[in-house]
């Protein structure tokens, strides 16, 4: 399993301890909690980054819809000054410290609070790194909480950004579906890069068989399973949202949540070939090593053959009695050599003619 040097907070602590008590429970992946405020509405937008709570305790909206983002959930004081600014309930402030929770949605009278889990590769240590994302929706604010920066909302922002961008025209659920979709999209890109493997892989087994390649079968079967862990949730997530008449997302926002039910449909039922084909990939390795043992088996059966020959004239000359042919002729040793040459060269055609001496 992938190791970290940062320090972890493990779920024990919580142990006896009284429900929505803030813990964080997870990899530490930052040194610092970063907090960004983006304010925006058909006017403009407004972008404001705290370096402490007391600088956000004094600031005051100046925008008709906002979008609070928050990076690093190791700091529990963080988390209860916006619980406290947002009214958020204690078990949804200690599911967001919580990173190991399974994407769900929790629907209470003035938010929405929707888990989702965002991938990305890592090409240095060649794994899919999972990392949680808790999204708040309200009426007219959108709370994002994350465990490090990724760049997955930077297009979002970009958008928010741009002058003549309808984005901004939008509500706050809007901006959520936004947001569920750019995650969604990099389901796409995880597959891609799962699919480029197993057929990799699968090269590999049929020619190149090595005991490594157990090791990355087995790696990509775990990435595999873990981008499946974190869609099939989703997907009901998605469908019920886009079904609920809550007033948290309108009529015309619940149509593009269906869009995204699809593509998360899309992904599984691409997902299970690619768990179909690294299923396959250990029989085919396998049946590849079981050949090439036949192969290699058949080339020193072959070649003890040929010797048998040779070590059958020796033994007939090696015997020790006083009298026997060709012992006292000159031409002897020479005579004995010629019929072992000439008994292993004639065994050696038939195997040729019977294709007994290739490998393939």
């Amino acid at each position: 399993m992938r190791k970290s040097s940062k320090k972890r907070t493990h779920l024990p602590r919580k142990l006896g301890l009284p429900p929505g008590t803030l813990v964080h429970v997870g990899e530490i992946k930052t040194d610092k909690p970063s907090i960004t405020l983006i304010e925006f509405d058909a006017g403009g937008i407004t972008e404001t980054h705290f370096d402490s709570l007391e600088a956000s305790r004094q600031h005051q909206p100046v925008r008709e819809k906002l979008w609070l983002n928050v990076h690093g959930l190791h700091d529990p004081a963080v988390m209860a000054e916006i619980g406290r600014r947002f009214k958020l309930h204690p078990l949804v402030q200690e599911d967001i410290l919580n990173t190991q929770q399974r994407p769900k949605s929790d629907e209470f009278a003035d938010y929405l609070y929707i888990v989702v889990r965002c991938f990305d590769f890592d090409p240095e240590r060649h794994c899919l790194n999972s990392d949680q994302v808790s999204i708040v929706l309200g009426r007219n604010f959108v709370l994002t909480f994350q465990e490090r920066p990724t760049g997955a909302f930077e297009a979002i922002r970009e958008r928010l950004r741009a002058e003549n961008g309808a984005m901004r025209n939008h509500g706050a659920d809007y901006l959520a579906y936004a947001l569920l979709d750019t995650l969604v999209d990099r389901y796409f890109v995880m597959l891609d890069h799962l699919t480029d493997e197993a057929e990799e892989l699968e090269e590999q087994a049929l020619n190149h068989p090595n005991p490594a390649l157990l090791v990355d079968i087995n790696r990509v079967k775990h990435e595999a399973l873990t981008l499946r862990r974190a869609i099939w949730p989703l997907r009901e997530v998605l469908n019920n949202m886009s079904r609920a008449d809550n007033g948290f997302f309108s009529p015309d926002t619940r149509l593009y949540l269906r869009d995204i039910y699809d593509h998360t449909v899309h992904v599984l039922e691409s997902l299970e070939s690619v768990r179909d084909l690294l299923a396959d990939l250990l029989d085919i390795y396998l049946s590849s090593v079981s050949n090439r043992l036949n192969s290699e088996v058949r080339i020193l059966t072959v070649l003890t053959t040929l010797f048998m020959p040779a070590t059958l004239i020796a033994g007939i000359f090696g015997m020790n009695f006083r009298s026997m042919p060709l012992l006292e002729e000159a031409d002897g040793f020479r005579l004995a050599m010629t019929l072992m040459a000439g008994a292993a060269g004639l065994m050696a055609a038939v195997f040729w003619r019977r294709n007994w001496l290739k490998t393939k």
